[in-house]
């Protein structure tokens, strides 16, 4: 195995089966700290340079790649765009998923944060955001931000496409998507990029170094930096790195990590008593409903917030 450097580091040269994810740049919504989801918006000035930064490390570490994969959310397309326009590989293969999408933030999305907690509550939103299997509200049918009335998604048939999600949810469509379409890629010998949003990505994170629920709810990763796998012949994870410059990454994880214990409750536990809500695509509903579950849906004390792109 080649040298691959520390884990904030980038490698000597990098590895042949390497594979590689990066989290969208920093978008509009994220500066205006709104929740996101589906919502299609922008990259910012911050966010294009961002994702500049990453491909320029890619291209200074010797990487190349055969295909790339991304969702149908202009600020991972826009992202992936700039990343290859730095390593002059714009011709490259582009495979655009809605399963690649963000979770999807249902009736809170377009809300700023501080006000979707003075409405609801802080505890209410905190449970929302930090839960592995709680979702918000659903928007209703017909909503402008239903995707089942949107462009983007007309070739998707209407049962698939969600009202609201939990983080649960998003795994249960980007995993199948990346065990069906881009893992027989990889096991073919094609070298896969994937720049998506922060839950998706953390959700084949999960899979992939098989993590529990509460310890991926302590994953953080950073915007516009390059986080690359390499794997041994049974598809187990041999090697995981970040690509740039260690102390700007080591910020950029710590500044994730800060925003989340910005934003947690005092409680310690706050799912224990509340209305577990329902992660249903399907029918909408206006309040959460209960949530399917799974064997231990209790968060750690210390769990960090899931932050949402």
């Amino acid at each position: 195995m080649p040298d691959q450097g520390g884990p904030y580091g980038a490698p000597s040269r990098p590895a042949d089966d390497a594979t590689l994810l990066i989290r969208h740049g920093e978008s509009e919504w994220n500066k205006l700290n709104l929740f996101t989801g589906w919502t299609d918006v922008e990259l910012t000035d911050t966010g294009r340079e961002e994702a500049a930064a990453g491909g320029r490390a890619l291209k200074e570490a010797g990487f190349d790649f055969d295909v790339c994969y991304t969702s149908r959310l202009k600020r991972a397309i826009h992202t992936l765009n700039i990343v290859l326009g730095q390593m002059d590989r714009e011709w490259l293969p582009v495979i655009k998923s809605w399963k690649l999408n963000e979770r999807h933030y249902g009736a809170l999305q377009g809300l700023n944060k501080a006000d979707a907690a003075a409405e609801h509550g802080d505890e209410q939103v905190l449970i929302w955001r930090r839960s592995f299997d709680i979702c918000p509200p659903a928007l209703e049918p017909n909503d402008a931000r239903d995707p089942h009335t949107q462009e983007q998604y007309r070739d998707v048939a209407p049962d698939q496409l969600p009202y609201t999600e939990c983080l649960k949810d998003t795994i249960a469509r980007a995993w199948p998507y990346f065990e069906d379409e881009i893992r027989p890629q990889m096991l073919a010998g094609k070298r896969v990029l994937i720049a998506a949003h922060g839950n998706s990505l953390r959700s084949l994170v999960m899979k992939l170094e098989h993590l529990t629920p509460e310890e991926i709810l302590k994953v953080n990763i950073p915007t516009g930096v390059p986080l690359v796998y390499t794997f041994d012949t049974d598809f187990n994870v041999l090697d995981k790195r970040y690509i740039g410059d260690p102390a700007t990454i080591a910020a950029k994880i710590d500044a994730v990590a800060n925003q989340a214990k910005r934003t947690s409750s005092p409680n310690p536990n706050p799912t224990r008593g509340a209305a577990r809500p329902r992660c249903d695509v399907t029918p909408p509903i206006r309040r959460s409903a209960p949530c399917s579950t799974i064997s231990n849906n209790t968060l750690a004390p210390d769990a960090p917030v899931v932050t949402e792109a």
